[in-house]
């Protein structure tokens, strides 16, 4: 791999105050040496497997595949894990972490609130305070988790700063963490931020990948032709891919939220219309607007609504090695209704993403090739604002 002390390529890095250098070093050392250490490793598996309920399943769409007509589908069903989504691979695994290291309090922030659910659980498992920083617009988008996040006994801070949503609920919170280093672990969601986040991570969300692996050997004999998964920050994505990368075969895409369109302001689609800055202690690519300063973003996923990406993506991008493609609010929902009519599967609209290129892409494949979506949450959650969205109103 080309990581190097933090960086991917040029992306990465650590442009953080000096007052967290300590925060983060401490940090590095500890992940360093649990990462190795057999009883943390052993600890962190039982709790994936009976807890979260790992292995996930490797679905093979079968009506999806037939309906489309071209290449044969299969769904990691990151959906059916704990807590409905991938969030909890990484958050088991750094509360685990904090814990050892003699934390007693974690804090997150949250976008769709699946993060913030997550780290509320495992705080709640492992008997550890918990405040989760959201964006107010979000806490209205996603009411639900704002309410299962204070049902498992975790603080939710609504952030009205900026534009009141992930970036600025990431702000918020590396803001709060700065202030109390001593007793409390920022468990960030994603594949960015100052190293070592990116890496520790992509490393707890890399099972994903080591499972899709195994169970397409396992089913077909064979690699993928294609893996694909949705693109916010990027975790869900780079557990998909990461055990793919030296595949050169294996063609590894990731699904941007075009909101109405890269061609309009109201878009989060980071690759196709950012480019290389430097925000929340990384260097990486950024929707900007003319002056340098971070763009408001939209999409109606609050998931994936984040100005950038994380930097091991920015430097798949560079290489060449992942493609990274905009998708639209409109084809994200056609796509959350088509999963949901024709295979019983109700997925996360952040998930939608991804299933919504494959619909484009498959039918134009030989059936004998095989395509890995992951579903990376299930979207009970997203039900009300689909509903207002195709003019409904579930509560009326």
């Amino acid at each position: 791999m080309a990581e190097s002390k933090g960086r991917f390529g040029v992306h990465g890095g650590q442009y953080i105050p000096e007052t967290l250098m300590n925060a983060v070093i401490e940090l590095e050392e500890a992940y360093n040496y649990y990462k190795d250490d057999p009883q943390f490793n052993k600890e962190l598996t039982e709790l994936f497997n009976e807890y979260a309920g790992r292995p996930s399943r490797l679905y093979y769409a079968e009506r999806m595949t037939k309906d489309l007509g071209g290449a044969k589908i299969y769904l990691k069903r990151e959906d059916l894990n704990h807590t409905g989504a991938h969030k909890i691979n990484n958050v088991l695994g750094q509360a685990l972490l904090a814990k050892k290291m003699g934390k007693t309090r974690l804090i997150a922030e949250t976008g769709a609130g699946q993060h913030g659910v997550a780290t509320a659980t495992a705080a709640a498992l492992l008997g550890m305070e918990c405040v989760v920083y959201m964006g107010i617009e979000d806490t209205k988008r996603q009411a639900l988790n704002v309410y299962r996040m204070k049902l498992l006994g975790s603080d939710v801070v609504p952030v009205e700063s900026g534009t009141g949503t992930l970036k600025d609920a990431v702000s918020e919170t590396m803001r709060e963490w700065t202030g109390r280093i001593a007793d409390t672990h920022y468990c960030l969601g994603s594949v960015m931020g100052p190293h070592p986040f990116p890496t520790i991570v992509r490393d707890f969300q890399a099972v994903i990948s080591k499972e899709i692996r195994e169970q397409m050997l396992e089913k077909e004999g064979r690699l993928p032709d294609v893996v694909m998964a949705c693109v916010g920050g990027g975790s869900n994505a780079i557990g998909t891919f990461y055990n793919f990368i030296e595949d050169k075969d294996v063609r590894l895409i990731g699904c941007e939220a075009a909101g109405r369109g890269i061609d309009t302001f109201e878009t989060a689609a980071t690759v196709s219309t950012g480019r290389m800055g430097i925000f929340h202690g990384m260097k990486s690519y950024f929707c900007q607007d003319e002056y340098g300063q971070i763009a408001p973003v939209y999409s109606i996923s609050a998931g994936l609504d984040y100005p950038g990406i994380g930097p091991e993506h920015a430097w798949l991008h560079d290489i060449g090695r992942a493609e990274y493609v905009p998708v639209t609010d409109d084809e994200a929902v056609e796509a959350f209704e088509y999963l949901s009519r024709t295979e019983g599967i109700i997925p996360a609209i952040e998930s939608a993403h991804a299933l919504a290129y494959a619909m484009k892409i498959a039918p134009d494949m030989d059936k004998e090739k095989l395509i890995v979506i992951t579903v990376s949450g299930r979207g009970d959650k997203d039900c009300a604002a689909i509903a207002r969205y195709r003019g409904e109103d579930i509560y009326d």
